[in-house]
């Protein structure tokens, strides 16, 4: 990994989830469910998630692969209810200034998910992000179904 960062490297993940915008919205700032579903790789999981659901409040997620445990924390810039989570994502493989926003939009019966994350500290470290990221909002369709 480098210590280089790049702002101009983002991702955008999208996922319909076949559950109601105000379901997908909840299940993001609950963390139990957050729990369920913050599992970006097979065997991985999330054994301490713990949040404060207000803008400016923080969170954290212990993310577990085996023995290891690598925390990731944020701070919510924005929650538009039911539309938009904004945070910002901080862990041994993003930098400062690495934020994702979670746009969300009806569709059909369910939710559209639009997940775009910004700034990385390389392209290999944008690409396990993005496969990540995939995995969590499949996970997220999982758990909601």
């Amino acid at each position: 990994m480098t210590t280089d960062i790049r702002k101009d490297l983002h991702l955008s993940v999208d996922h319909v989830i076949n559950a109601a915008p105000e379901v997908v919205y909840n299940a993001w700032l609950n963390p139990e469910t957050l729990a369920k579903f913050m599992r970006p790789a097979p065997g991985m999981g999330a054994p301490k998630v713990s949040n404060d659901p207000r803008e400016g409040g923080a969170f954290e997620i212990i993310m577990s692969p085996g023995d290891q445990h690598l925390p990731h924390r944020g701070i919510y810039r924005k929650l538009s209810p039911h539309d938009q989570i904004v945070f910002t994502w901080e862990s041994a493989f993003s930098p400062a200034g690495s934020e994702v926003t979670i746009d969300l939009r009806p569709e059909g019966d369910g939710t559209h998910v639009t997940l775009t994350h910004v700034t990385f500290f390389g392209e290999e470290e944008r690409d396990n992000h993005q496969q990540g990221w995939a995995q969590i909002l499949a996970t997220l369709a999982e758990t909601l179904a």
